[in-house]
């Protein structure tokens, strides 16, 4: 089975970032992909939150999504939309950064919202608080599909081992991780994070992510890492996109899954421990 990873500049703009995700999507197809992956935020990379307030919008009237869901339905294929940022019904005004897998027939087959969020502090210059605009999801979701179970995560997620743990307990076989990250984080830890979890797991991850320079017309900037990536069960890379937009092609082998946890079963040996107690000084 053929997959496909879209690698997307994403703007502030909705409609303009529409566009360039369609093009990019048939791209793909025409290229015999099956399975398309777009990154997070595929919609908007804003870090205005009052511009976002006036350019998101709720699910139900998201047209970034009824349009993908339309393409998918179109042209008869899986369609992981890695991530939207939209509004809520919360009143602090939160918004959920959700990804959506869209099956053949443009039905929504899972969605699932971002548990874990970025809030780091990476310099004295370069902060970032997702949780003061983002609400975190609570729930961790797989989905079957006629090419494995696919366990759904997105970005700062991939830091928490145990979350790909539970999801390949449940069946995944496939781990997505589309991603926006950042260049600092990106060059020291991306490409070591994904294949431990491959390895960890015996999964295949797939991770499709933002690249570049974003532009903003309103707020902060924002620069992204790129290099979506896709990793074998064994830990292997078997793609990266590199730098620039556009798509990158993988052929993804169900029965490498079974043989990787055949030669390295670790998914049945977990033991119950006690926890240690941090010592006192």
């Amino acid at each position: 089975m053929k997959a496909a990873l879209v690698q997307l500049t994403s703007s502030d703009n909705p409609r303009a970032n529409l566009a360039v995700t369609t093009d990019l999507i048939r791209q793909a197809v025409s290229s015999g992909a099956q399975f398309v992956l777009t990154p997070e935020v595929t919609n908007c990379i804003s870090l205005d939150r009052n511009y976002q307030q006036a350019v998101l919008q709720h699910e139900d009237q998201d047209f970034t999504l009824a349009g993908l869901r339309a393409l998918a339905s179109e042209l008869g294929i899986w369609l992981s939309i890695g991530s939207l940022a939209l509004k809520t019904g919360d009143p602090d005004g939160r918004f959920a950064n959700r990804s959506f897998l869209i099956d053949p027939k443009g039905e929504i087959a899972a969605r699932y919202d971002k548990i874990h969020m970025f809030d780091v502090t990476l310099s004295d210059t370069e902060t970032h608080r997702e949780s003061s605009g983002y609400r975190p999801g609570q729930k961790a979701v797989v989905a079957n599909t006629p090419f494995g179970i696919v366990g759904l995560t997105i970005c700062y997620d991939l830091r928490f081992a145990y979350l790909y743990r539970s999801l390949a307990q449940a069946g995944a076989s496939i781990l997505l991780i589309p991603a926006a990250f950042t260049p600092p984080t990106g060059a020291a830890h991306w490409e070591p994070l994904l294949r431990a979890r491959a390895i960890e797991t015996g999964s295949y991850v797939l991770a499709a992510a933002q690249t570049g320079q974003h532009q903003v017309t309103s707020g902060k900037p924002r620069q992204t890492y790129g290099h979506s990536m896709a990793i074998s069960p064994w830990g292997e890379v078997l793609a990266d996109a590199g730098n620039d937009c556009g798509v990158v092609l993988v052929d993804l082998d169900p029965t490498e899954v079974s043989k990787s946890r055949k030669r390295i079963a670790s998914l049945t040996h977990d033991r119950d421990f006690e926890r240690p107690e941090c010592p006192t000084q």
